[in-house]
């Protein structure tokens, strides 16, 4: 490295103070440049972490709409073809496909496998450190997978598409019947198809019908399924602006998409020829794009399309973008939608996906649920010749959910990381029944992680890609919840001890709480509300929330768990619930009773700055609000009743908040927090706990409707500029 790099990983966080000296002194101490480390043939400079240009060229992908200081790395060797497990716990080196005449490979080393001792102790405070000794265990330069989701043929969400992996399901069926345009098969044949591939919740973005018929499904589909990560990751409102990029800038968050089709480009030409007058913008730029303006994101957007392997190039575009130091967390994805019937094929397949990558070492910091281990990425031509405890790949992913196009490598991805989370081998290559997969052991028989590859070969032979995934096992110290590192108390020190209301408690593994919980809710619309109210209760209700799930083996959660993860990694909208819960059985009966009653009243618009609910009554949006329905304290805030006093834009704010914290005034937070003060829970909450892991959680629920162009299906007559509600 240079004096050029080691500054930039040490700004990022991803070096640590000592060895960045160590280096720089290393630097001076000989004369002229740094010897040049020794690396394989050209296609594999990544590996050496330059950050020069690369110019276009077979080992370099083709991308479009950066609008952040990206600059490619030109990508290491991949992997041909695999399908077969092999028992060799740790991966082996990278070698070139192809090499310069008289050039022998060059082996690149692959890190030792990652086993912290103590995972959720604290890191220094201020600039996250890359290199982390937890046992004598080195963390440097590996990535945390913290939030990710996923729609896939069959599988609305990733718990299904775990079900489906599990019971080796066969997912094909006939061409989709209730989607607009014509047929995309002939008779006789099967494909892997989504649900309601032409359906879009318009109003949970703050888009009308209109403009949101002329954004491409595949767009919309992404864009929902990448706040359905944030919201696992715990990584919206106050947790996504407190990521900071280069130069301080809030919501350092990147975003990097495989997308390769344009069907509805084509299904709008056609359109426009019969007299149509709408057509969609064109270019792939806006997959990336549209979803960085929308949240006001300052990190790097990108779109790429190298076939099959785009949405793995996407993860290995984020994972060099982190090690740049370019955004403190990025989102890698895939998409792929049929919606012209001249791609309809035999197994043709869709499906879109995204995940939420950080540092690892931030990641523990952060307090995040690390789902899995990104040990190294690879894009270009290559071969993998490691041998991890599982390999999921092109063609095991096509077994699955047909030949999926741009979202393949994510499909492959997400498979890998939900075996390596249960430890569970899905069926493949014609086996029937699932496997238990036990932790391979070292030569002294101490048990390691379990490690996965997951590698897309293009049709070409060219822009093959490869993510090495290992497993993450926190260590559990006494007194800590069960699952990921959970906490044991979800409160700070001294609250509690005054105040009208007791501040949240501590909790027990069985969901009960020795105090009363405080548990806030919000989406954009009293009907998204009622919605989200009912599918936490439901989950909750369900063995995920009370007893452990036989099914996918999570374990139970506890209610100051649930309370710690809704107040601090969910974005406060404008439609708010608040209420106290002692156990989750009562937090799960006010969540129903809340939500019949909204069905109750069938949602109707009360006069401007009221709303009816429950039994009709209208409520003032000012400082004093709520509406008690059956202990739910509930405010509509989308009429311009947000804080009211203005306290937000007042810099002593922070510090009076966090007095009346200290003194357990949880009555008084509530009131301000229902009156539209945006509260900063995670800094109110920085003592003991700040470092504890949030749990995910269910997403928010989308009310999605049908949106085609030309058309107003799925919308009422007459409502077609339907108002933003965002």
């Amino acid at each position: 490295m240079d004096e050029r790099e080691i500054l930039t990983r040490f700004k990022a966080g991803t070096l640590e103070r000592d060895r960045a000296v160590r280096l720089l002194a290393g630097l001076k101490a000989v004369p002229g440049p740094p010897p040049e480390p020794v690396l394989p043939t050209a296609p594999d400079t990544a590996a050496s972490g330059t950050t020069g240009p690369v110019p276009p060229g077979p080992t370099n992908p083709v991308t479009h709409g950066t609008t952040g200081p990206v600059t490619s790395k030109a990508p290491v060797a991949v992997a041909p073809e695999a399908h077969d497990r092999v028992s060799s716990p740790v991966p082996g080196p990278v070698r070139p496909r192809a090499q310069t005449p008289g050039q022998g490979p060059v082996p690149v080393p692959v890190p030792a496998p990652f086993s912290p001792a103590d995972p959720s102790a604290a890191l220094p405070q201020g600039l996250p450190q890359a290199r982390r000794t937890d046992g004598g265990t080195d963390v440097e330069d590996r990535f945390a997978v913290v939030g990710i989701a996923g729609r896939y043929p069959l599988a609305p969400d990733l718990r299904t598409y775990w079900q489906n992996l599990r019971e080796g399901r066969d997912t094909s069926s006939g061409a989709p019947l209730g989607r607009p345009g014509a047929s995309l098969l002939s008779a006789g044949e099967c494909g892997h198809f989504l649900d309601g591939a032409a359906d879009f919740d318009a109003d949970f973005f703050g888009l009308t019908d209109r403009r949101a018929r002329l954004i491409d499904p595949q767009e919309r589909l992404f864009l929902e399924t990448v706040w359905e990560a944030l919201e696992d990751a715990g990584c919206t409102g106050t947790r996504l602006d407190a990521l900071t990029g280069p130069g301080g800038t809030p919501r350092g968050l990147g975003v990097f998409v495989g997308v390769s089709a344009a069907d509805y480009s084509l299904v709008a030409a056609e359109a426009w020829a019969r007299g149509g007058r709408e057509m969609p913008e064109s270019g792939h730029w806006s997959v990336a794009g549209r979803l960085s303006g929308l949240l006001g994101l300052s990190g790097p957007a990108q779109a790429v399309d190298t076939g099959e392997s785009s949405a793995l190039v996407a993860v290995h575009l984020a994972v060099g973008a982190l090690r740049r130091g370019e955004c403190a967390a990025a989102v890698a994805g895939g998409v792929e939608l049929l919606l012209h019937p001249s791609r309809g094929r035999q197994g043709a397949g869709e499906g879109v996906g995204a995940v939420v990558l950080k540092p690892l070492a931030r990641a523990l910091s952060d307090g995040d649920h690390v789902h899995a281990v990104v040990r190294s990425t690879s894009a270009g031509t290559g071969s993998w010749t490691g041998s991890p405890g599982l390999r999921e790949t092109r063609g095991t992913t096509a077994c699955r959910v047909g030949d999926a196009g741009a979202v393949t490598g994510l499909a492959a991805l997400t498979a890998a990381v939900l075996q390596l989370r249960y430890g569970v081998l899905a069926p493949a290559r014609g086996e029937d029944t699932a496997t238990p997969w036990p932790r391979p052991h070292d030569a002294q028989g101490h048990e390691l992680p379990r490690t996965a590859v997951a590698e897309v070969t293009g049709t070409t032979g060219a822009f093959d890609a490869y993510a090495v995934l290992e497993e993450f096992v926190p260590a559990r110290r006494p007194g800590d919840g069960a699952g990921n590192g959970r906490s044991e108390a979800g409160r700070a020190d001294g609250a509690g001890t005054t105040g009208e209301t007791d501040a949240p408690g501590e909790g027990n593994g069985s969901g009960g709480a020795g105090r009363d919980e405080l548990i806030l809710l919000s989406a954009p619309t009293p009907g998204h509300l009622a919605a989200t109210a009912t599918r936490l209760a439901d989950w909750l209700a369900s063995d995920n929330g009370r007893s452990g799930d036989t099914t996918t083996g999570d374990e139970r959660v506890a209610l100051v768990d649930v309370a710690r993860a809704l107040r601090v990694g969910r974005e406060a909208r404008s439609c708010r619930i608040a209420l106290l819960a002692r156990d989750l059985s009562q937090l799960v009966n006010s969540l129903r009773e809340f939500a019949s009653s909204w069905v109750d009243v069938g949602g109707v618009e009360g006069t401007a700055g009221t709303r009816a609910i429950g039994v009709g009554v209208g409520v003032d949006v000012g400082v004093d609000v709520g509406v008690d329905v059956g202990g739910v304290r509930y405010a509509d805030l989308r009429t311009g009743g947000t804080d009211p006093l203005g306290l937000g834009d007042v810099p002593e704010t922070g510090d009076y908040l966090g007095a009346l914290w200290r003194a357990g005034r949880i009555e008084q937070l509530t009131r301000l927090w229902l009156s539209g003060l945006d509260i900063d829970w995670a800094a109110l909450e920085s003592g003991p706990d700040a470092g504890k892991t949030l749990v995910p959680l269910p997403p928010s629920a989308f009310l999605r409707r049908s949106l085609w162009l030309g058309g107003r299906e799925g919308t009422q007559e007459g409502t077609e500029e339907k108002g933003a509600s965002g």
